[in-house]
């Protein structure tokens, strides 16, 4: 026997502007290149360094190969994070400090947009993740 069941279509509430943008300022590229130590190792001498370094001076005082430190600095370049450029043989890095300083404020304000911290916004995340239905304001 055969029943008449009304299929309740969901209604999904239109994403606020913001939250688009945090999806994209989220990005799993630039977490996995900072998400190592020994990236973060790597764009710090990169930093400190205050000039473009070939891939030879960012690995001179590591104790990684070469080739293990041109690929963690490519992965680092991928993610945008830093800007290599080629001078005959060699190839030269440094940090996009700028790009990466703005990407990380960008972020900053985009959370604060998207989730108010707030008591009554708060309040309200944390009844929505309760019940399984949170989506940021």
């Amino acid at each position: 026997m055969q029943t008449n069941k009304r299929r309740r279509r969901r209604r999904r509430r239109p994403r606020p502007a913001c939250c688009e943008d945090l999806g994209r300022l989220l990005s799993p590229r630039l977490f996995k290149a900072l998400g190592d130590p020994s990236r973060v190792g790597l764009l710090t001498r990169l930093a400190w360094a205050g000039r473009p370094r070939t891939v030879s001076e960012v690995a001179d005082g590591t104790e990684r190969d070469i080739s293990v430190v041109s690929r963690h600095l490519a992965i680092l370049r991928d993610a945008g994070i830093i800007e290599c450029t080629r001078h005959g043989k060699e190839v030269r890095c440094s940090v996009r400090a700028g790009a990466l300083a703005g990407l990380l404020r960008d972020l900053a304000d985009t959370l604060e947009a998207c989730c108010p911290a707030d008591g009554a916004a708060a309040a309200a995340c944390d009844r929505g993740r309760k019940r399984g239905t949170h989506e940021p304001k």
